[in-house]
């Protein structure tokens, strides 16, 4: 038996009772402030979550249990909550609005999940994974065309920790400048003036970040702070001196030809040089020998 059962067990019934209903009162306090900063105000576009008859009477009884159960240790370290916008490498007109939810596992590499919403409705979208420019640096040179820069993210106020004081977010997200992440989005979904996919068709699309003004779909941006009470053009205003830390990142032009219009960043966006991470991977599907079509 652990320490910390032991010391529970040997706790009165009256103490535990008012640890317990302490913990009750913090944790509606922290729902409280989460609900009315920027959480459980995204639902995910369409009707449903997916195709399918309702959840059955058992089912839910199990997943009941198995809820207070069954340990989730590392869904336990998601910690940090981000709003940001997503572009497809391989077609540029497929922009869309994701909700991160990261796990800062050491101080130069996070891993998120990925969701169309923040409501209990919301549909798993993908993955990133966030490695500093220490860890960018030592990629194989082939390697660096998945990993998108982030400084136009956080210098142009664009990526958002809903729910966190000012000081606080910027804190949380100066320490994103110069990092990189590698984002796969397996369910097309929220995909802006396209309709959703019923289902996480075909394969994933590697994703890539804004780094210009002018190309992210500016309704995308408008319908965010106008949901979740934010104001991007502050938040821009509020990082400006997090610049003088921003240094050159591979991909800032990678997209360039695609988004002509788009001329001006953030003082602290520039491009590295590095014409190779310019490269768009390329997935296809290799039919078995015995069902391929003779010639």
């Amino acid at each position: 038996m652990s320490l910390e059962c032991r010391s529970w067990i040997r706790l009165s019934r009256h103490r535990q009772r008012r640890l317990l209903g302490s913990i009750a009162l913090l944790a509606c306090a922290a729902g409280s402030i989460v609900l009315g900063c920027g959480g459980q105000n995204t639902p995910p576009s369409g009707d449903s979550t997916a195709p399918g008859s309702d959840r059955t009477a058992k089912t839910a009884t199990l997943e009941t249990g198995a809820a207070m159960l069954q340990d989730k240790t590392p869904l336990a370290q998601i910690a940090l909550y981000l709003n940001g916008f997503h572009v497809a490498k391989d077609d540029p007109t497929m922009q869309m609005e994701a909700h991160h939810y990261c796990d800062q596992v050491n101080q130069d590499f996070a891993q998120c999940v990925l969701y169309d919403g923040n409501t209990d409705a919301a549909r798993l979208m993908g993955i990133e994974y966030i490695i500093s420019k220490k860890l960018y640096d030592g990629l194989p040179v082939d390697e660096k065309a998945y990993w998108h820069p982030h400084n136009y993210e956080v210098l142009s106020g664009e990526l958002r920790a809903p729910g966190l004081p000012d000081v606080a977010e910027n804190a949380a997200l100066k320490d994103k400048i110069n990092s990189y992440g590698k984002t796969w989005h397996t369910w097309m979904t929220g995909t802006s003036g396209r309709t959703s996919d019923s289902l996480p068709y075909g394969p994933a699309h590697l994703q890539w970040s804004f780094n210009r003004d002018g190309e992210v779909d500016p309704r995308m941006i408008e319908a965010r702070d106008q949901r979740m009470k934010l104001n991007t053009a502050d938040a821009r205003r509020d990082r400006a001196g997090m610049a003088s830390a921003a240094e050159p990142q591979g991909g800032v032009d990678a997209l360039r030809a695609s988004f002509p219009q788009a001329t001006s960043a953030p003082m602290g966006v520039r491009d590295n040089g590095d014409a190779s991470t310019r490269a768009v991977p390329v997935i296809t599907m290799r039919q078995p020998a015995a069902l391929r079509t003779p010639r």
